[in-house]
């Protein structure tokens, strides 16, 4: 799941626990929006953290050979 899917979990889930006032028998609306909620936030987290995995720089192995020394002079 991208971050745009975490994002789009957060607001479902606020609009569910905040601005809606449905009722029913069988689902708590409120909490299934709580829990999308939580759901989305922690994807955020884990999104930044596997992203900044991916940052990191690796410095090139390769060293760099002059004229001079290519030729032997």
């Amino acid at each position: 799941m991208g971050l745009g899917g975490c994002i789009i979990l957060i607001a479902v889930g606020a609009i569910l626990t905040f601005a809606t006032d449905w009722k029913l028998d069988t689902v708590n609306v409120d909490l299934v929006g709580w829990i999308m909620m939580i759901v989305g936030v922690v994807g955020v987290f884990v999104y930044a953290s596997i992203a900044r995995r991916r940052r990191v720089v690796v410095p090139p192995s390769t060293t760099v050979v002059s004229e001079e020394e290519r030729h032997g002079l």
